[in-house]
Order: C-alpha cells, then sequence, then structure tokens
C-alpha cells in the first residue's frame, strides 16, 4: 500500500478517536488543512496542517496516555514517520508544532483562549517555554510556519462545520512528497 493510501485508510478508519475535543482526530486534522487552504497557505503548510496530528494514528491508545498524564510525543512520532516520505517543509512544522504552543502560551490571552484539552496536554508537554528556550525557538528555520500550524490547529475544531473528504487533498498529498 502506498503512503497515501495509507494516510488515507487511517483517516477513515480512526475516525472514531477523540482525545478530549468535540470532534474526531482525522475531522480536527481536516479542519486545520481547510483553514490553511482558506487563507491561502502554502501546499506545504496546508499538509503539514492536515498531518500535523497523524502521530495520534501511530499511537497505540492516546485517550489512555492522556487519562494517565503520560505525553506521547505525537509530533516526534509522527515527524519520524512522515520525515520518510515528505519534504522537510511539511514535516518540520510538524515536529515543532507541539512547540509553537508552548511558545504562543507565554501570552496569557493565548493561553486562557485554549480548549481545556489543550490546557490539559501543555501541561504533560512542558509547560510554556522560558525566556531561553523561546529564543532558541525563534531561530529556528521553520519557526514561522510551525506557529502558523499551531493557531490553525487551535481554530481545527469546531463539530458544526462541513468537513472536505480526505480524498480530496490526494493529489495535495502526492505534491509534497519527496521525489
Amino acid at each position: 500500500m502506498s503512503i497515501i493510501n495509507k494516510i488515507i485508510y487511517n483517516f477513515e478508519n480512526n475516525n472514531k478517536l477523540y482525545i478530549g475535543e468535540k470532534v474526531t482526530m482525522s475531522e480536527h486534522m481536516l479542519q486545520t488543512a481547510m483553514l490553511a487552504e482558506k487563507n491561502n497557505s502554502s501546499n506545504s503548510l496546508v499538509c503539514a496542517c492536515l498531518l500535523h496530528d497523524y502521530g495520534h494514528f501511530i499511537v497505540d491508545d492516546p485517550d489512555m496516555m492522556v487519562s494517565k498524564s503520560i505525553d506521547a510525543n505525537h509530533e516526534l512520532i509522527g515527524y519520524d514517520y512522515l520525515k520518510n516520505y515528505f519534504t522537510p517543509a511539511v514535516t518540520e512544522p510538524i515536529k515543532l508544532h507541539v512547540d509553537a504552543k508552548r511558545f504562543l502560551c507565554r501570552d496569557k490571552s493565548y493561553y486562557n483562549q485554549l480548549s481545556t484539552a489543550s490546557k490539559t496536554s501543555l501541561k504533560l508537554q512542558g509547560n510554556p517555554m522560558n525566556d531561553e528556550e523561546a529564543k532558541n525557538f525563534q531561530k529556528l528555520k521553520y519557526f514561522n510556519d510551525a506557529i502558523e500550524v499551531r493557531k490553525y490547529d487551535d481554530g481545527g475544531k469546531d463539530p458544526n462545520i462541513k468537513i472536505k473528504n480526505i480524498g480530496d487533498f490526494k493529489e495535495l498529498l502526492n505534491s509534497q512528497l519527496i521525489t
């Protein structure tokens, strides 16, 4: 099975996976990508948004991990898997999107608008960055893209919107493969 077909299969067959939100993990990632599209983001950023939580599909039981207060490092698991297939412009923002949340949560107003599930996971992920971490994070090549993925991530949790099908992104996914 090709990587694209495997991704589509996982989106279609893991559509009941919840992690404390009012949407499924598949719906969440699709909405995140749709927000990036709506804002005319690059294809690589839309693809990063689409796959940013793909590591949750690889982790055995993400809900159990959260209930036991364990961070599964889904961003690193997804990155380690996807980097074999997709360009760094897709995979690096995926790897960094949790750190982007930690960076943005230095601002109390940003933190206050997070969902309860995001606040819970922030604690597991290391809480807001300190000044040194933030300074180093801002120097990274994909800092801006990671921040964008995270902002779209926050908006991709609406249970009342019409969502595209994962198959609608097949051409985009193919365009971002390592050639």
